[in-house]
């Protein structure tokens, strides 16, 4: 047991370093984040539109469209601009419990990670390896990239460089700690 709460631990350390590394210190998700210099207008515009806080499609159709509607809604947007838009009414961003929250979840995914290889047999370093990169490429298919296929992120690249880099510290930490007589 104590060797899946440290490897857990120190591997949702590990995580949430390469996390911070990615979105603060290098910025590699500035393209999905990206600045624009009309953001004033454009936020005075969506707080004087009277618009509820949620996450928003354009164009779409309203729910209740029959599927010949849709139809013809489709053919007249193809090719015409759109955008996603998550729109809140205040700024609530408690960044000291967002992070712990954070290290908390990371912890806890790497501690169900190392349970799961305490009941391998026969493992080797390069197992741990090669598990936790397929753990990463799992985590990066059925997230970001699955999303990306409908709704293309602009940092894609990073969320793959995310889990790629994350997953292979975690997998070499693992590969020496999980091995430890």
């Amino acid at each position: 047991m104590k060797k899946i709460l440290i490897g857990g631990l120190v591997g949702g350390l590990l995580l949430f370093a390469w996390q911070t590394i990615s979105f603060a210190i290098a910025n590699l998700h500035d393209k999905g984040q990206a600045y624009t210099p009309k953001q004033d207008t454009i936020l005075q515009f969506l707080n004087n539109s009277g618009l509820e806080e949620g996450t928003y499609f354009m164009p779409r159709l309203q729910n209740e469209g029959s599927s010949e509607e849709m139809e013809k809604f489709m053919k007249e947007v193809d090719g015409k601009p759109w955008a996603q838009i998550s729109y809140y009414k205040a700024w609530n961003l408690n960044m000291g419990m967002n992070m712990v929250r954070g290290l908390l979840a990371n912890m806890i995914i790497i501690i169900g990670l190392c349970w799961i290889f305490a009941k391998m047999t026969n493992s080797s370093f390069s197992t741990y390896i090669i598990a936790s990169l397929i753990v990463g490429i799992i985590a990066f298919t059925n997230g970001p990239y699955t999303g990306h296929i409908w709704y293309p992120k602009h940092d894609i690249a990073a969320y793959f460089m995310d889990a790629i880099v994350s997953w292979g510290l975690v997998g070499l930490w693992l590969g020496w700690w999980m091995n430890r007589k």
